[in-house]
């Protein structure tokens, strides 16, 4: 049997709970504050830590991916299985607990996000008992299941009492979230986390409610919480390439997607924003825009976005620009030497460090972090640690920068899963897509030269 038990995830660390809340061993869930786009919401499984619904193709890429490539994805940490739990104030909550992969399971190929039922093990050496031995146990089996399945239907009856799920996280940002509308340029209540993440998380909730009827557990994949390097992290969520559908979307569903890539920059520019918050230092909180605003943008539209997405409210960001180019180049240089695979619908997240650094005296170490006044008000996260390497080496003071891939549910290549379609080459789409930004931000950056 193997026994995965989160893989990477120290078990000792797994905070316990008592009745009412996370029982032994499980870790109580929360809605990702910092969540930009998608639809399937990500949940806050520790500082360092995400996770979202497990698919088994996204999983299998995770597995599989080509070394040069682990610089550019988050860290796959594993596999936990979640359920709804009731906590102290009679709320349901999502609890993780570790997965325990069984050698009588069969490998999942669906593409949707994946539960299983609690299975009851039985051992070999029974098959091989006498038929009075047998009947005993099958008296002592009935006997079991009756009061198994009693105990189910207390938990069931037990969690209809509860309280809807909390909405709210129970961690929030002291740093406000305000969504733009780009329609009527109006703004939205000034609110404690992304406006996006709360309604992925509503939705995802709906979801999983209308399915736990009979208890089920759900595999949630665990990944790298991209962010936790920085303090107020300014993410840009790009949908990359020409075609976002997979091998084996449905007509209908290809139809769909087509007409959008066909609608937005997707088709001119081979990217569209999904999503976006930029701390603003002249009001103090996050300027969110969503997958919305990014479907109706033009070429130009697209280009004053990424305009809106370097600049603090006070000033451009011109330091930004070199740290990103050289982040881009190292990507594209990666993906063109991957014949045959495809990124159908990932995403791309560029992240930066919005706090404002006015006097900032570097620790002893060259890698140590560098001490600062700000005037800007405390994180909520833990301080960063071993922040990712984002510069070019000729760069000794650069700020903060990341880019990750993320997003693989439709992912192939060639030998992946049995796929019978296969693509040669490079994805030349989701490289168009890589050109085009690199074009872009090499123009802003020319155009505002000091």
């Amino acid at each position: 049997m193997c026994l995965p038990h989160c893989h990477n995830m120290d078990q000792s660390k797994m905070p316990g709970g008592s009745v009412g809340g996370a029982q032994r061993g499980g870790v109580s869930l929360e809605p990702f504050i910092h969540q930009v786009g998608g639809h399937t919401s990500m949940m806050r499984y520790d500082d360092h830590t995400v996770c979202k619904p497990l698919i088994s193709r996204e999983q299998r890429f995770y597995e599989s991916l080509p070394p040069e490539m682990k610089e550019f994805t988050p860290e796959y940490k594993g596999v936990v299985l979640v359920c709804f739990e009731g906590d102290s104030d009679g709320y349901i909550n999502l609890v993780a607990y570790p997965y325990v992969e069984s050698v009588e399971e069969e490998p999942e190929e669906r593409d949707t996000p994946e539960r299983e039922q609690p299975r009851r093990k039985h051992s070999r050496r029974s098959l091989h008992r006498s038929s009075s031995s047998s009947d005993h146990n099958k008296d002592h089996k009935d006997h079991k299941e009756q009061k198994e399945n009693k105990e189910e239907r207390t938990e069931r009856r037990d969690l209809g009492e509860l309280k809807s799920p909390r909405l709210d996280p129970k961690q929030h940002s002291e740093v406000p979230f305000q969504m733009l509308d780009w329609n009527s340029g109006l703004s939205s209540e000034k609110i404690s986390y992304n406006p996006w993440s709360l309604r992925c998380h509503k939705q995802q909730l709906s979801r999983m409610r209308s399915e736990s009827k009979d208890r089920k557990l759900f595999k949630f994949l665990l990944l790298e919480n991209v962010v936790h390097h920085f303090s107020f992290p300014c993410i840009l969520d790009l949908k990359m390439g020409t075609r976002q559908h997979g091998d084996d979307a449905s007509e209908e569903k290809a139809a769909r997607q087509m007409k959008k890539c066909e609608q937005s920059t997707s088709a001119t520019l081979g990217v569209r924003v999904c999503g976006m918050q930029v701390y603003q230092l002249n009001t103090g909180h996050y300027l969110c825009r969503n997958k919305y605003y990014g479907r109706g943008l033009s070429i130009e539209g697209f280009r004053q976005a990424l305009f809106q997405y370097l600049h603090n409210g006070k000033m451009l960001r011109r330091d930004l620009f070199e740290p990103i180019l050289h982040k881009l180049r190292g990507l594209k240089a990666v993906l063109e030497r991957q014949a045959s695979y495809r990124f159908y619908s990932s995403s791309l997240l560029i992240i930066y460090e919005g706090k404002r650094e006015s006097h900032c005296v570097h620790a002893p170490s060259d890698t140590g972090p560098a001490h600062c006044e700000t005037d800007t008000p405390p994180a909520s996260q833990s301080p960063p640690t071993k922040p990712p390497d984002s510069t070019p080496s000729s760069l000794p003071h650069a700020p903060l920068v990341d880019v990750r891939m993320i997003d693989f549910a439709h992912s192939t290549f060639k030998g992946f899963r049995g796929d019978t379609a296969v693509h040669d080459g490079p994805d030349r789409g989701y490289v168009f897509g890589l050109e085009s930004l690199v074009g872009i931000l090499e123009d802003l950056r020319d155009e505002n030269m000091p």
